[in-house]
């Protein structure tokens, strides 16, 4: 009888040990913090200085009538239709013609033209008349001076001429096309259309004086607009000013803007990042995991054994998203990069998607 009482009393014990154990367990399960991890990667990060701007074209002119007489809107070939605003035009292109026959008339450039060629003629007569001794170098100089005065009249005509066609001084857009209707009589010095070139573009950019020394002539610009948030489109540094303001502590500058697609308006506010620093195949981490103490700057790893390693780490060069790892972590190290906030040094956890 004393031998059962025992056994019972031993195995109460060990039921209450294991149910002890279970329950440690479960506490311990329970405590486990979920957590999120990637694997530390090499890649390429750049540094980046940001500015905004407005992006401004290249080339603008507005175009006006030199002449006065019946305005025509000439027929576009590349649409068929006559021109209007939006549409691309090529160097040297005529948008708009003005016909006056009474001004054309009275520049007689068929008689001048005429008149040239009998000058060129008479001056040629006498050039061979000269080497044969028939006559004299005052008469082949004053055959020469008809001749030239005979090719300025023509080409003097000629310029007129062209002043009776608004065409294109280089290839662009129309952007300003002031309504006229057919045969309405215009006078000299009205507007008649507008053009800008902007697949190359430009932006005037103001950097703090802490600046000075990174950003140089030359380097890669990343454009965006709220726009075209799906594009980036590329720049370079292209002049840069010396002097520092005393008033706002800044020093100017001139971006360069390729802009080949057109998808950059002019006007536009944009933002740009200069690349003042760029490394490729290092270690490369989120920059808002990384957390700061006393012993400097850190980042939780999980190790085998399901607990959270803090390592103090060296950072490089960075910019608004990532940094990059000079020393703390090593390729492929699982980087808790969710649920990160509340762990401390060897604590549990437990990894989930």
């Amino acid at each position: 009888m004393k031998n059962i009482k025992l056994l019972v009393i031993v195995a109460v014990a060990a039921i209450g040990a294991i149910s002890c154990n279970n329950q440690q367990q479960t506490e311990t399960a329970e405590l486990a913090v979920p957590v999120s991890v990637e694997n530390v990667k090499k890649m390429s990060i750049s540094q980046y200085i940001n500015t905004t701007g407005t992006a401004k074209s290249i080339s603008e002119t507005t175009l006006t009538s030199e002449v006065s007489g019946e305005y025509h809107l000439l027929v576009n070939p590349a649409t068929g239709a006559p021109f209007k605003l939006g549409d691309r035009v090529k160097e040297g292109q005529v948008i708009i013609r003005i016909e006056d026959a009474e001004y054309v008339n009275g520049l007689a450039i068929d008689s001048k033209k005429l008149n040239l060629e009998i000058s060129e003629n008479e001056y040629e007569k006498q050039k061979s008349l000269y080497e044969k001794g028939g006559v004299t170098l005052r008469e082949l100089r004053n055959s020469e001076v008809s001749k030239t005065n005979a090719k300025y009249d023509y080409e003097s005509a000629e310029i007129r001429l062209q002043k009776m066609k608004i065409a294109a001084p280089f290839s662009g857009v129309i952007v300003d096309l002031p309504y006229y209707t057919k045969g309405t009589r215009v006078t000299s010095g009205q507007t008649m259309v507008t053009l800008m070139s902007y697949d190359k573009m430009y932006m005037e950019i103001n950097l703090p004086e802490k600046s000075i020394n990174e950003v140089k002539p030359g380097q890669q610009v990343l454009i965006t607009n709220y726009t075209i948030e799906e594009d980036t489109l590329t720049g370079i540094v292209s002049e840069l000013s010396p002097m520092i303001s005393s008033e706002t502590r800044t020093f100017s500058g001139k971006l360069t803007i390729n802009n080949p697609e057109l998808k950059l308006r002019p006007g536009m506010f944009v933002k740009a990042d200069i690349i003042t620093a760029t490394k490729d195949s290092v270690l490369v981490i989120p920059k808002n995991i990384i957390l700061s103490g006393n012993r400097g700057k850190y980042v939780f790893v999980v190790e085998r054994n399901s607990a959270a390693d803090d390592r103090q780490i060296v950072t490089g060069i960075e910019n608004k998203d990532q940094v990059e790892v000079i020393e703390g972590l090593k390729l492929n190290d699982k980087l808790i990069i969710k649920g990160f906030e509340t762990l401390r040094d060897n604590s549990k956890v437990k990894i989930i998607l």
